[in-house]
């Protein structure tokens, strides 16, 4: 199965490790950023969400205009418009890109920033509400005659849409968290199921967890599985580390940073990943995590291009499919990964692939592994754990 890549779909240059240069929606470094990652060969670009931040469905129609092939991540909290009208908002948005929408669905892990926009429920309850609000979005794309739904959290009848998404194309859903509702969940009613990055002993006890939920959901196919990180590149090692030293350091003098203790699951992860030691595995380096308090997805992969990208095969032979990359620098990362990275990565799955093909047809060659894979990486339902360069394996800082 080919790799795919989700890059991020600023509205300003801001980072953790810089201020924005401008106001919160810039329009043209907008487009510039979007344009750079359809040049320079990602498969997508997510529009996040934030109480406080440009809408990113308007700013999704805006890029969509803009850009021809690229597709176009949509993230949306179920807390801040009902279902019927979020189905017509995304069908409107999908008949504008031509078929190029996908819908990532956010059940939220921070009480402070639900409360803002006046959600009060619990977690679980959250969770129990993001599955219905994705039920009624998917029904309303499809039903071409008025239904009514009755449920815990949403009562309406006689609801029919006039707009559909783009001919022959229904979007895809992906859904994240690290918690047993969030895998229920996921497992039920996802495409795509999204990890933070971490160490790849933890990504494989996760990936099993989302398919043992799927098995318990039904499904023959689980979701599949997209893994984030922070690249980090330079020509040389040296190079690499120096320059993931520096952007600590410009981290930690941002004093827009919040110093709230964090509250999502997710994010307590990181930070208990990056308490043990700095480094693990082939490549990923956790002390963003301590300095953002655990925000968004602050594990980086560090190294020259092929190190990274040898990093994150080890990832796709765990199961995962999809890689999100975002860097500090958000243009230049954007280009250099595309540039130096992603090349790597394709044509070594390709290679991979194509071996699988030929070995299809040989006798004797035992059942195939479930997850399709080949490598050094543990691969399957109930194999073994990572061990070796595929496995968990910290280094002293």
């Amino acid at each position: 199965m080919p790799v795919e890549f989700l890059g991020y779909a600023a509205t300003n240059d801001g980072t953790e490790s810089r201020r924005r240069s401008g106001p919160s929606f810039d329009p043209e470094y907008t487009i510039r950023l979007a344009r750079a990652h359809e040049e320079w060969g990602w498969d997508r670009i997510l529009f996040a969400y934030g109480s406080g931040s440009p809408d990113p469905a308007a700013a999704t129609a805006y890029v969509a205009a803009h850009t021809e092939r690229l597709q176009l991540l949509l993230a949306h909290r179920p807390n801040v418009s009902y279902p019927t009208y979020a189905a017509k908002t995304f069908a409107t948005l999908d008949r504008i890109a031509g078929g190029r929408l996908m819908v990532h669905f956010i059940t939220g892990g921070d009480d402070t920033e639900q409360a803002r926009e006046g959600d009060f429920l619990s977690m679980a309850e959250r969770y129990a509400r993001t599955g219905e609000y994705i039920r009624i979005v998917k029904r309303a794309w499809t039903e071409r005659e008025p239904f009514s739904h009755h449920g815990w959290y949403f009562d309406f009848d006689e609801f029919v849409s006039d707009v559909f998404p783009a001919p022959g194309h229904r979007p895809l859903v992906s859904v994240g968290g690290c918690v047993p509702e969030a895998y229920a969940v996921g497992a039920a009613e996802s495409d795509v199921y999204c990890l933070w990055g971490e160490p790849l002993e933890r990504t494989f006890e996760q990936i099993e967890a989302i398919r043992a939920a799927s098995d318990e959901a039904g499904r023959e196919v689980p979701p599949r599985i997209q893994v984030s990180f922070r690249p980090i590149i330079a020509p040389t090692e040296e190079q690499a580390w120096a320059k993931a030293n520096r952007i600590l350091a410009q981290i930690k003098g941002n004093r827009r940073l919040s110093v709230v203790p964090a509250q999502s699951t997710g994010s307590r992860r990181l930070i208990a990943i990056a308490g043990r030691s700095e480094r693990f595995d082939r490549a990923l380096w956790t002390p963003a995590a301590l300095a953002t308090n655990g925000a968004d997805a602050s594990h980086a992969l560090v190294g020259t291009p092929e190190t990274v990208a040898q990093a994150l095969l080890d990832y796709y032979d765990l199961g995962a499919e999809i890689f999100s990359a975002r860097g500090y620098d958000l243009l230049e990362d954007a280009v250099e990964f595309g540039r130096q990275v992603i090349p790597i990565v394709r044509e070594e799955v390709a290679r991979r692939d194509a071996e699988r093909a030929a070995g299809r047809g040989e006798a004797g060659a035992g059942a195939a592994n479930p997850a399709g894979r080949t490598g050094t990486g543990p691969v399957g339902r109930g194999g073994p754990k990572p061990a070796g360069p595929a496995g968990e394996r910290s280094i002293a800082a």
